[in-house]
């Protein structure tokens, strides 16, 4: 294989990573709190001097993804139990597995324990890293712009917990717009409430934009395609280039 295959199989694999992670975006368009990710590509400098090669060739690298921390749009609903944040804190969860998770969806319910839990079961919890959870009776439930949780009967409840994650992009995805820190990394800090308001009755969507990563994609596919025909175009001309040698033998 010459240079011109490396050169286009590596642009090929480039872009079939950035079409999984754009598909993905795409598919997370309609998931509350979710934020895009994009990737970023390295040129990776071959130097010919001293072989046959005249010059260096360029080939293409991943040079991993970045999260998109955007704000999402705020949508209100309503809802006592729906809750939005604006700024740059994250909402702290527990998983079934006992996880401590990170995320910005606030579409919050009472699960038959009377725990403060996510749509998919996940246990919201508070500034001091416990579960939040609502007396039986407590009536009805309002949260102020710092996370105060109180109900008519009983008075104030708790926090919610809103941290500040400085090591978001060494975060692992877990999928539904969920972060775990990496094993050993601090516990982050609960971030000032001037940093980030709590909104209730309104959920955060995603800030995915579906026409640019539609459009991003086809710009994908096409680049791919060129790869992909490149190295066909190459192949074929060896094989057209054989053929011929075999006949002037």
């Amino acid at each position: 294989m010459d240079n011109s295959n490396y050169v286009a199989l590596s642009l090929a694999q480039a872009m079939r990573r950035e079409l999984d992670v754009t598909a993905n975006n795409i598919a997370n368009a309609n998931t509350a709190g979710f934020k895009g990710e994009h990737l970023m590509f390295e040129s990776y400098l071959h130097d010919g001097s001293g072989t046959s090669e005249r010059e260096g060739v360029s080939y293409v690298i991943d040079g991993g993804s970045y999260l998109d921390t955007r704000q999402g749009p705020l949508t209100q609903t309503g809802n006592p139990l729906d809750v939005a944040l604006m700024g740059d804190g994250w909402f702290s969860y527990e998983t079934a597995e006992g996880q401590t998770t990170y995320g910005r969806d606030g579409r919050f319910t009472l699960d038959t324990q009377g725990y403060l839990v996510t749509l998919n079961g996940a246990r919201v919890l508070d500034e001091g890293g416990s579960a939040i959870a609502v007396p039986q009776g407590a009536g009805e439930l309002s949260i102020t712009r710092d996370g105060t949780l109180s109900a008519d009967n009983t008075g104030v409840i708790g926090r919610l917990g809103v941290f500040d994650l400085p090591d978001l992009q060494s975060m692992e995805r877990l999928g539904g717009g969920m972060f775990i820190r990496p094993e050993g990394a601090p516990a982050p800090a609960r971030i000032a409430a001037l940093q980030t308001e709590v909104v209730q009755g309104s959920i955060e969507g995603s800030n995915v934009q579906p026409v640019t990563e539609m459009t991003r994609m086809m710009e994908i596919q096409r680049a791919y395609d060129r790869a992909v025909n490149l190295m066909s175009g190459e192949d074929d001309l060896r094989r057209d280039t054989l053929r011929r040698l075999s006949q002037d033998a």
